[in-house]
């Protein structure tokens, strides 16, 4: 499988959309890997993950059409990870000639702002048509019909959403999509005990310092990857990537790569392409 890091940016994006700290401005000085948009990622070019409001703008700079992705996995109901009013638009008069119907993987709440974007602003006569929901639930595995295996996983992010990871396979290969997350729940080192993995991608967001109970830093980020090698996930051919920053975190993509390059970790960019 091939993911591509379409944005890694926490919800304000880097620079911040209003900020004027030390982090952004030197972010903006630097220009290149240190300037991120929020958080989305393509498997194969058809899997989509997360539809944060910068997922026109990804589909324009990396030249694919949105209207050919028929799966989107949602992993919980953050503006910057999901952002609905963007989603009725594929339904006419708006869009023409676009693949099948779009499904839509999420919790509750994730499916509960979607109704609300269509009670309150659709006015696509055809957008049953054009969109679906499936709602999901943690470990329980389905496949989308791209032929993908995908079994969501409990996240510790937001109090009152049971917010999701996920495990994606197929042909052999697996893929672990764990932001937004703090460090994981043990019902999840449960279930991965013994299941080999690719490719782990690690919710980064505070960087050089703790990431607190909904998120994760470097430190927490090691500490995941020895708890992966403890139960048996991870050997020589694993990559791991760190992902999702934000400017409280301070460091910019050179001071990341040096401080994770002691354990081999890749640090994701906007563009990045990986192979696993």
């Amino acid at each position: 499988m091939k993911i591509q890091y379409l944005g890694t940016a926490a919800a304000e994006g880097w620079p911040a959309v209003f900020c004027k700290c030390e982090a952004c401005k030197r972010a903006t000085k630097l220009g290149g890997k240190d300037i991120r948009t929020r958080s989305q990622a393509l498997i194969d070019g058809k899997l989509l993950i997360d539809f944060p409001p910068d997922a026109y703008w990804h589909a324009i700079t990396y030249q694919f059409y949105l209207g050919d992705i028929e799966s989107l996995l949602v992993t919980h109901s953050h503006q910057d990870h999901f952002y609905p009013l963007e989603l009725i638009l594929r339904g006419s008069p708006y869009a023409h000639e676009q693949n099948g119907c779009l499904t839509i993987y999420g919790n509750s709440n994730v499916k509960r702002l979607y109704e609300i974007a269509l009670a309150e602003e659709n006015d696509c006569p055809d957008i049953s048509e054009a969109v679906s929901f499936q709602k999901v639930e943690p470990m329980k595995s389905f496949t989308t019909k791209e032929g993908y295996q995908v079994t969501p996983l409990p996240a510790i992010h937001k109090e009152n959403e049971r917010c999701l990871i996920y495990l994606i396979e197929k042909g052999g290969i697996r893929i672990f999509y764990g932001n937004d997350s703090g460090f994981y729940p043990e019902e999840v080192w449960a279930y991965l005990k013994g299941i080999h993995l690719d490719l782990i991608s690690l919710d980064s967001t505070m960087g050089n310092f703790s990431g607190g109970t909904g998120h994760m830093g470097i430190a927490e980020n090691i500490r995941a990857y020895e708890r992966f090698k403890e139960i048996g996930c991870v050997d020589e051919t694993t990559k791991v990537v760190v992902n999702h920053f934000s400017h409280n975190g301070q460091l910019s993509h050179s001071e990341l790569e040096e401080m994770v390059k002691p354990y081999g970790f890749l640090v994701a960019y906007d563009g990045l392409v990986i192979e696993a």
